[in-house]
C-alpha cells in the first residue's frame, strides 16, 4: 500500500490481528514488567505505587496507546513520517522517539546481556545458593568483568538483530507468536508456586493494599515513568507498529488489549516475586538487584527451585527480546521509510551504533563506575533517567497535544470508527487526550526536570 505522502515503497504488514496484538503486547511486556515493576513497587511503597500506576494507566496510558496506533494506521508511516505527513513542523516529535529508541535499547541491551548470562547460569546450576551474599558476589563479579559483560550485551543485540532482519510478518510477528504464549504460561506457573508459599500473604498485601502515607511526588513520578516505560509510549513504537496495521483492522480491540495484557503481566510479575520475597524473609526494596540476587536465593529456598529459576530467566529473556525488537524496529523503520535505506544494511549499522552506545552503560557497572553525568549518575542510570523520566514522558506529552489539538481528536475518532466500528467512549477519550493527559504529564515532567536539576546542584 502506498504511504500517505506518496512514496511508492512497499511496506510489510502484520499477517493477522492476533499477530499484531501479540507483537505490540510483547513490546509493552518486557523488562519494564518483569525487572522494573516488582523492584519499583518494592521501593515505592507497594500498593500505593500500584494504585497510582493503575490510575495513570487508565487516564493516560490507554488514551495515548490508542492515539499512537491510530496515528500510525492513518498515515501508514513510521514515527517521523507520521507526524510530518499531518503537520510538517511536528516531525521532530517522531525524531525524539527515534533518539529515545537508541538510548533505551543501549541501556536495555546491558540488562538483556545479564539475562542471557543468568539463563546459562541457571541451566548449569550456578545459581543454586541460598545465600544472597554469595549470589551478590556472582552478580557483582559478572557486571564488573568488562570483557564478559560487554560480550553478553553484544549477544543480546545480535539475537534482537536476527529477528528484526526477517521483517514484520516473518520476523517480529512470528517470534512474538511463539514467545508471548510461552511467556504467559511460564509466568502463571511461577506465580502459582510463589502464592502457595507459607507467609506469601504479606507479600500480596504489600503489593495490592495501598499505604497512603507512602505517596509523595517521587512515587507519582516513578509510577508515570513506569507506565511510559512499560507500554512503550512516547518513543514511537506504537506509531510504527500501528503503521503496519491494515485499514480494516479494529483499533479499539488492539488499543485495549495491549494495556490489559501488559498490566496482567506486571501484576503477575509482582505476584511471582514479592510474595516469595516476603515469605522467605528477603528485602522487597532490593532495587535492580531484586531479580539477579534476591530471586535466585528465593528460588533456592523452594522445592524444585532450580527448575523454577530456569523457567523464570527464560521467561525474562523472552520478554526482553519481544521489547528490544520493537525498539530496534523504530530506529530501522525511520531509515527505511524516510531515507530509503536498505532494511538489512540499516538494521546492521543501527545495531552496531546501539552496541557502541551501550558499552558505556555496561562498563558503568564496573571499570567506569566512577564516571558520572549530571552530578552523581553513572552512564546506566543516566540512560534510565533520560529515557524513562524525560524523553518518554516528553514524547507522550507531545503525542497527546498533537493528536488532541493539531491533528484533532475528532479526526482521530473518524479513523478509529472506520468500517462501521462504534467508539462508545469517544467523548471520554476526547476529553482525556485534550484536557487531562497534557496537564497531568506536564506536572510530572516538570518534577522530573526538577529532580535532575536538584541532583546536579
Amino acid at each position: 500500500m502506498d504511504s500517505i505522502n506518496g512514496k511508492n515503497q512497499k511496506r510489510d504488514k502484520w499477517g493477522s490481528k492476533l499477530g499484531f496484538i501479540l507483537a505490540a503486547a510483547g513490546s509493552a511486556v518486557g523488562l519494564g514488567n518483569l525487572w522494573k515493576f516488582p523492584y519499583s513497587a518494592g521501593a515505592n511503597g507497594g500498593g500505593a505505587f500500584v494504585m497510582i500506576y493503575f490510575l495513570f494507566l487508565i487516564t493516560i496510558g490507554f488514551p495515548l496507546m490508542l492515539a499512537a496506533i491510530t496515528l500510525g494506521r492513518k498515515t501508514q508511516l513510521s514515527a517521523v513520517g507520521a507526524y510530518r505527513s499531518i503537520k510538517k513542523k511536528w516531525a521532530f516529535v517522531g525524531g525524539l522517539g527515534v533518539i529515545c529508541g537508541f538510548f533505551i535499547l543501549a541501556m536495555y541491551s546491558t540488562v538483556g546481556g545479564w539475562v542471557i548470562y543468568y539463563v546459562i547460569k541457571a541451566l548449569t546450576g550456578g545459581l543454586s545458593s541460598k545465600d544472597p551474599q554469595v549470589l551478590g558476589k556472582i552478580f557483582g563479579g559478572f557486571i564488573t568483568s568488562p570483557g564478559i559483560s560487554v560480550a553478553y550485551q553484544g549477544l543480546f543485540l545480535l539475537l534482537t538483530l536476527l529477528i528484526v532482519l526477517k521483517g514484520i510478518s516473518s520476523g517480529i510477528e512470528r517470534a512474538s507468536k511463539i514467545m508471548m504464549p510461552a511467556l504467559f504460561v511460564i509466568m502463571v506457573i511461577i506465580a502459582i508456586r510463589a502464592l502457595t508459599l507459607e507467609g506469601a500473604y504479606e507479600g500480596i498485601k504489600f503489593l495490592l493494599v495501598p499505604d497512603f502515607s507512602k505517596i509523595n511526588m517521587s512515587v507519582i513520578v516513578n509510577a508515570l515513568g513506569q507506565v511510559f516505560f512499560s507500554l512503550s509510549i512516547g518513543m514511537g513504537v506504537m506509531v510504527t507498529y500501528g503503521s503496519y496495521f491494515d485499514r480494516e483492522s479494529n483499533l479499539l480491540e488492539a488499543g485495549t488489549s495491549i494495556p490489559m495484557l501488559d498490566t496482567i503481566v506486571a501484576i503477575l510479575a509482582g505476584l511471582a516475586t514479592l510474595p516469595a520475597v516476603f515469605a522467605l524473609g528477603f528485602e522487597a526494596s532490593a532495587g535492580p538487584g531484586l531479580m539477579f540476587v534476591t530471586l535466585p536465593a528465593v528460588f533456592s529456598n523452594m522445592a524444585f527451585g532450580n527448575v523454577f529459576c530456569i523457567l523464570f530467566f527464560i521467561l525474562v529473556l523472552f520478554a526482553a527480546l519481544t521489547s528490544s525488537i520493537s525498539m530496534l524496529e523504530v530506529c530501522v523503520s525511520y531509515f527505511v521509510d524516510e531515507k530509503n535505506g536498505d532494511r538489512i544494511k540499516s538494521s546492521i549499522i543501527i545495531a552496531i551504533v546501539i552496541f557502541m552506545m551501550g558499552v558505556p552503560a555496561t562498563l558503568s557497572m564496573g571499570p567506569w563506575s566512577d564516571l558520572t553525568i549530571l552530578g552523581n549518575l553513572n552512564f546506566f542510570d543516566f540512560y534510565d533517567k533520560l529515557t524513562s523520566n524525560i524523553l518518554l514522558t516528553s514524547g507522550g506529552l507531545l503525542l497527546s497535544i498533537f493528536v488532541g489539538w493539531v491533528w484533532g481528536a475528532d479526526k482521530a475518532i473518524e479513523e478509529i470508527e472506520r468500517n462501521g466500528i462504534k467508539f462508545k467512549l469517544a467523548p471520554i477519550w476526547k476529553f482525556l487526550i485534550k484536557f487531562i493527559v497534557p496537564p497531568a504529564v506536564s506536572i510530572v515532567l516538570f518534577n522530573s526536570f526538577k529532580e535532575v536539576i536538584t541532583s546536579i546542584m
